[in-house]
């Protein structure tokens, strides 16, 4: 078996102390959602800055993702992000959807303009009312702002005199960011004008698309960074433990064949040794990330827990008493990944314009 080297590791204290936050999705049979809590118990034990959780297409998995999220508020402290796209909604029904979030205590959301649902195309009609995800950012902040209270308290001194409350409760917004490119994209520039839209329309964080080398992120951050994009950009991480969700990966992404990983994955005939060259390949990179100054590290779970937090810990983001499951000590064998559930954790064509 051989494993992706490590980079030299960066300063103990730094690397420990990077925020991180993963991403899951909803489950849909009962066991899987007995499964799901205690992944996400494990998750959050191990204080994550965030669990986003995403959305079917039109909105098909609506109840079931309220449902994992009223769970990460209920049973952690862990903030819950909710994922939102354009698909298929009017203003209304998407105003309707916010407030339901809102209601249930969720104030973060990751805006995206959503995939065609099956069997559409970009041609056809699917958005709704909503054409991009710097509307969509617009609208939660307008559905957040119409829910304060109107609230009067006395002026002392101004016997007759009234102050009105005008605060709301801060409302955090991630949109996707593309280091290599959107599929529908002309060029860097638009893709990084489409950033800096978001950005105006009130996002204050974005999460990339998966990537397969530290340089593509950082060249992408620092050219976002002289165009004038200030908020946060986290880089996405996605574990590639087989050969199978390899090729869905770039299937789904449009990424290039990162050729040395996939020849390990291939030649490797053991489970076992494939996580171990998936985790050793996702520690690698976020060591990178970490080094070159990334404010945090997003990574796709595929609601199991064992795999993301080997990642950390091999990368030193884990604070030492965090208990893990060991890349050299696999977990219990999951159910295989379906293709739906894979594109679940990938930007393929998540939002844009």
């Amino acid at each position: 078996m051989t494993a992706t080297p490590t980079t030299p590791p960066a300063d103990p204290d730094c690397r420990s102390s990077i925020p991180f936050s993963f991403e899951l999705y909803p489950p849909k049979t009962d066991a899987a959602t007995t499964a799901l809590h205690a992944t996400i118990d494990a998750l959050a034990a191990a204080r994550p800055k965030f669990i986003s959780v995403t959305y079917g297409a039109s909105g098909s998995s609506r109840t079931s993702s309220l449902d994992v999220l009223r769970y990460i508020r209920r049973a952690t402290i862990v903030d819950p992000m909710a994922h939102l796209t354009c698909v298929g909604s009017s203003h209304a029904e998407a105003s309707s959807l916010i407030r339901e979030f809102l209601d249930a205590g969720v104030s973060s959301f990751l805006a995206l303009r959503g995939d065609p649902p099956e069997g559409l195309t970009e041609n056809d009609a699917f958005l709704g009312d909503l054409h991009s995800a710097g509307e969509l950012v617009q609208l939660i902040h307008r559905v957040q702002a119409e829910r304060v209270p109107y609230q009067e308290t006395p002026i002392p001194g101004l016997p007759r005199a009234r102050a009105v409350k005008t605060e709301r409760e801060h409302v955090r917004i991630a949109v996707a960011a593309f280091p290599n490119g959107h599929p529908r994209s002309r060029s860097t520039a638009q893709d990084i004008d489409t950033l800096l839209a978001k950005q105006a329309a009130g996002a204050n964080l974005a999460i990339t698309q998966l990537f397969f080398h530290a340089d593509h992120y950082l060249s992408f951050i620092q050219r976002a960074r002289e165009a004038g994009v200030e908020f946060p950009i986290l880089p996405g991480i996605m574990p590639v433990t087989s050969p199978g969700r390899l090729r869905r990966i770039l299937e789904l992404s449009g990424e290039e064949l990162p050729a040395e990983l996939s020849i390990q994955l291939e030649v490797e005939p053991t489970l076992e040794g494939q996580r171990e060259i998936g985790v050793s390949h996702a520690a690698a990179l976020a060591e990178k990330l970490i080094a070159g100054g990334a404010p945090g590290l997003h990574l796709y779970a595929f609601n199991q827990h064992e795999t993301v937090l080997a990642v950390l810990d091999r990368a030193g983001a884990l604070a030492p008493a965090q208990p893990v499951v060991s890349a050299h000590n696999p977990p219990p064998t999951h159910p295989s990944t379906s293709p739906a559930d894979t594109r679940a954790g990938i930007h393929s064509t998540k939002d844009h314009y």
